[in-house]
């Protein structure tokens, strides 16, 4: 079944090596945790949720609206989980163009090493690219598949394709767990931007239009359906209608107005500073947040900034403590000691907690200003270069100085 599919304006360019790097290494410590957390199949469901995967590649400091979202955080986490498949039991196949043409070669190469039905899969793999490039005819042409693999079985794809008269790539999300069949309305909506006509084999009223086909070419056609979708805004920057304030408001209050020293579960992360906390808020809510938390993906940018300075360049000495601080609790959580896994943990419940009597003030633009004033501080960077100094200091805000 697929879970659904999201519109993003299509965006060109490449991520520059100094955050593809931070990106496979939070990507797989975010991977690592779910997996060691929740297990693997919870791991796939939340990568067939269009909505999760938005939020991730935000948190991870890519442009929270574009297309290159992605191809970047599938090769990012691809690069970190094929690396330790073995340990975790997750394999990631195909990618973008030529890559994408290597997913049959790929999984027939795990189902050898795994016993799993490497046919099969390869069956599946296919067909998921049929039904959202031939079964629906909705103007998007795929250009990216990859799919997700775990040891038992089961299954995610992620891919994208692109219309190029109205600058919009679509990526359709799938989840081997709720497929009920190929050939009939396998999913329980499509949902998305009206276009116009299509053709849409997937629906039961095109039975006979099905039945004729069958007639004169003897195949069968695939089919398509979505549960959800996301269709992101054109405009670059990140503006206030695109976040829940009420939500971004509590984990703000919870990095920069709590004494951390005086909450006894956040203990163990004393030391780290109010900005380094608000990142860590803001991934383990990635990790441990319901579907229902993710409806504003765009708040998650306020992690890691973005690579284009929007809403802000990308903290770069912060994101080095997010990963080093995630990757300390991993390991010790696989020596036993859950304590600081559950310290981080405790970061997305207590700002939760706190939104509940939360009112957002008008402070969008202001907390904005304020991490473009103080990115210096942090070694923010984006694909234009290193954040510099604001020329006068009587301009910049002291929000939580």
């Amino acid at each position: 079944m697929k879970r659904g599919h999201a519109d993003l304006p299509l965006h060109y360019g490449t991520v520059p090596p100094w955050l593809a790097q931070r990106m496979s290494l939070l990507g797989g410590a975010i991977v690592e945790a779910i997996v060691m957390e929740y297990g693997r199949p919870a791991l796939l469901q939340r990568l067939s949720d269009p909505f999760w995967f938005q939020s991730l590649g935000c948190v991870l400091g890519m442009d929270w609206h574009s297309s290159g979202i992605t191809t970047s955080v599938m090769n990012a986490l691809k690069k970190a989980v094929n690396k330790r498949s073995a340990e975790l039991g997750v394999y990631i196949c195909g990618g973008r163009g030529k890559s994408s043409r290597q997913t049959p070669a790929e999984l027939l190469e795990i189902a050898n090493k795994t016993g799993l039905n490497g046919e099969e899969l390869v069956r599946n793999s296919k067909l998921s690219a049929k039904v959202d490039n031939t079964a629906i005819q909705d103007g998007f042409q795929l250009y990216l598949h990859s799919f997700v693999l775990t040891i038992d079985g089961e299954w995610a794809v992620i891919q994208q394709g692109m219309n190029g008269n109205n600058r919009m790539a679509r990526r359709y999300h799938w989840l081997s767990s709720s497929i009920r069949s190929f050939m009939e309305e396998p999913h329980t909506s499509v949902c998305g931007k009206n276009q116009g006509l299509i053709l849409n084999l997937t629906d039961k009223l095109a039975s006979p239009t099905k039945d004729g086909i069958i007639e004169l070419t003897k195949e069968l056609p695939d089919k398509l359906m979505n549960e959800v979708s996301i269709i992101l805004p054109n405009h670059h920057d990140v503006r206030a209608e695109d976040v829940n304030l009420k939500r971004l408001g509590a984990a703000l209050i919870l990095a920069h107005e709590t004494d951390i020293t005086d909450m006894e579960s956040l203990l163990l992360l004393e030391g780290v500073g109010p900005r380094t906390v608000q990142s860590l808020t803001l991934v383990s809510e990635v990790i441990h947040g319901t579907p229902s938390r993710f409806s504003d993906p765009a708040r998650f940018s306020f992690a890691h900034g973005g690579k284009d300075g929007h809403p802000f360049p990308v903290p770069t000495r912060v994101y080095d403590e997010t990963i080093e601080i995630f990757d300390k609790a991993i390991h010790q959580a696989k020596l036993g000691d859950k304590d600081k896994s559950d310290a981080l943990k405790n970061l997305s419940k207590i700002s939760q907690e706190m939104e509940k009597d939360y009112t957002p003030n008008d402070y969008f633009d202001d907390l904005v200003q304020h991490e473009r004033d103080t990115s210096y501080k942090y070694g923010g960077k984006t694909v234009f270069g290193d954040a510099k100094k604001p020329k006068d200091k009587g301009t910049q805000l002291s929000l939580w100085d």
